[in-house]
């Protein structure tokens, strides 16, 4: 972890331990190798809220879309441990690059829903995961667990309601070996959006 990601862990501490009550379970889930973690998607807030429970023990990668690394942003997001996606087309690049991160043993955070819940798109019709290119199909290629995350309350920070997160332990992919690949991630991320909709509905009824 670098010098940046501790300062803001130092700076988030009041944040997220006092005014929203930030409560993680499930941490013993998490592997203590590379892995894929993905998770519902609320806020932009969100990788701030999924990262800070494993703060300062591990980094946390991420990937933000490419016109976001323009010359204001650009040494702020690699700071924070993102690196850019083009999105509505594929990105080999991208792909390589989240590939080499969970191999070398860090964790990569995913929304397989790819927009926040409360924008437009999403008040229209629910949007539905891509897994040809997102959390399944790179979990699947790297050879690494993929890990369900839920969390909720980040959709209402402004009125300081507590923000929880829960851990699910690791889908099972081990028989998913198959030269086709895009039906293996398929299969991968049906389990993986089950999961993730359980942890959020168990979080929701206490």
């Amino acid at each position: 972890m670098d010098l940046w990601q501790r300062v803001m862990g130092v700076l988030l501490w009041a944040p997220m331990k006092l005014a929203y009550r930030l409560r993680a379970e499930g941490m013993e889930n998490l592997p203590s190798r590379g892995h894929v973690l993905a998770s519902n998607h609320l806020s932009n807030f969100d990788p701030w809220i999924v990262a800070y429970p494993l703060w300062p023990r591990r980094r946390i990668r991420s990937m933000a879309k490419a016109e976001l690394f323009n010359p204001l942003l650009r040494r702020l997001l690699r700071a924070s441990g993102a690196f850019p996606i083009h999105r509505g087309r594929p990105d080999p690049e991208a792909f390589k690059t989240a590939i080499e991160i969970v191999q070398s043993g860090e964790v990569l955070l995913i929304f397989p829903e790819g927009v926040r819940r409360n924008k437009g798109r999403w008040r229209k019709r629910r949007r539905k995961p891509h897994p040809a290119s997102g959390a399944a199909r790179i979990a699947l290629a790297a050879k690494v667990p993929l890990v369900p995350v839920a969390i909720i309350g980040t959709d209402r920070l402004t009125r300081l309601g507590p923000v929880r997160m829960s851990v699910g332990p690791p889908i099972r992919t081990d028989d998913l070996e198959s030269p086709n690949q895009r039906e293996a991630a398929k299969i991968a991320t049906e389990r993986l959006m089950a999961e993730i909709r359980r942890l959020e509905a168990e979080l929701r009824a206490r």
